[in-house]
């Protein structure tokens, strides 16, 4: 992965159903939230999930991790940070992160953010997800060749182009 590459940054709100007895975030939340950051990733690169699917193509999860650092708490912003952290035609990683963010980030919506910019902001949890591209049948399908102009996408985010 390109170390350079911008962050996606999708900021929420942490409701107060999405914490648990303990008055913090449900641990199951995140992953929930690592899911929002890759559908907003996606459409900030000029796509939708649903155009996807109607392609044909599906992207389920093969494969998660995520290391809770410090949790979130209820009415805390977080920032959903999300970029590529590997590709190839028949995978696609993503690295997630959860960061708390402020009132502003809220006013400000989603968009690219470099890492120095982040790193200021506290990190309470870190992962990712691993996933394949299927075909209807969850057949393993190339994306260089069902969907290429998606993977032209996927290589200039990666690339910086």
């Amino acid at each position: 992965m390109n170390d350079s590459q911008q962050w996606h940054v999708y900021p929420l709100r942490v409701r107060y159903e999405e914490t648990d007895q303990m008055r913090v975030v449900f641990h199951g939340n995140y992953l929930t939230w690592f899911e929002i950051g890759r559908t907003e990733w996606i459409r900030h690169a000029g796509y939708a999930y649903r155009d996807i699917e109607a392609a044909g193509l599906l992207l389920p999860v093969i494969d998660v991790d995520c290391k809770y650092i410090k949790p979130a708490r209820y009415d805390d912003v977080v920032l959903v940070c999300t970029r590529i952290a590997d590709y190839s035609p028949v995978r696609l990683a993503f690295e997630s992160q959860i960061r708390l963010g402020d009132a502003s980030h809220l006013a400000a919506g989603g968009g690219l953010h470099d890492g120095a910019e982040l790193d200021k902001r506290e990190l309470l949890a870190a992962g990712g997800t691993r996933h394949m591209w299927v075909n209807a049948s969850f057949k393993p399908t190339r994306l260089d060749r069902s969907m290429p102009e998606l993977y032209t996408m996927l290589q200039q985010c990666v690339q910086g182009s």
